[in-house]
């Protein structure tokens, strides 16, 4: 009985001592597994698609929500040339606030969720409103060249412009791009670093002669 007491004994440490090295071992591999797993930066994202390059248009294209808002902060002071008091004044300027909130939050939603992703596969353009969601996705090896134009006196001051990008079904045009001579020269360096060689020169009018993707 002693003897055969001691073996038990003897088995049931061995198996005790051999449980920490296995959890050790199921830890090594969850963390390595994590490790490999890659961060996606959007919800249409592959697993095995690398994003390169985001960005989105220049605030200016708030414009015209910030004049409405401006507009609707204004009208708030009204009920205080009415009635001149404290009360009244305060009270306007904040209904004008909260109504010129209101105003801007569609033409700040149509900027802040529409973006531009380049990934080390493809090219996508999602445009987000309060009601609608437009995506073009276009394959790399589609796309032929990469152009920009910077016209006028507001685009040189704020430096914002137009790029299009020329493909095989058609050009894709990003209107109020901020620093568009920099998110060209960015497309075409990956685009290089990937095998792929479109031409890189300045947008102009008379290149916008092909059938434009919306």
């Amino acid at each position: 009985m002693g003897l055969a007491a001691k073996r038990s004994e003897t088995n049931y440490n061995i198996r005790m001592s051999d449980k920490p090295e296995e959890s050790k071992e199921q830890d090594t591999e969850d963390l390595e597994d994590i490790a490999e797993e890659k961060p996606r930066h959007f919800k249409e994202q592959f697993e095995d698609e690398q994003t390169l390059l985001v960005f989105r248009k220049h605030p200016i294209v708030m414009r015209k929500g910030l004049v409405y808002s401006m507009l609707a902060l204004l009208l708030g002071t009204v009920p205080s040339l009415i009635k001149p008091t404290y009360g009244y004044f305060f009270g306007g300027l904040a209904a004008g606030l909260g109504l010129g909130i209101i105003v801007i939050f569609p033409s700040w939603v149509r900027w802040y969720f529409s973006v531009y992703i380049m990934t080390d596969k493809r090219f996508i353009q999602q445009t987000r409103s309060l009601l609608q969601v437009n995506v073009v996705d276009i394959g790399l090896e589609q796309i032929q060249m990469i152009n920009y134009q910077i016209a006028g006196l507001q685009e040189t001051l704020l430096n914002f412009g137009t790029i299009v990008v020329q493909t095989y079904v058609g050009d894709l045009v990003i209107r109020d791009v901020h620093r568009p001579a920099n998110i060209q020269k960015k497309m075409v360096h990956e685009l290089r670093e990937l095998g792929i060689h479109p031409t890189q020169r300045p947008f102009k009018d008379d290149d916008n002669q092909h059938r434009t993707i919306e």
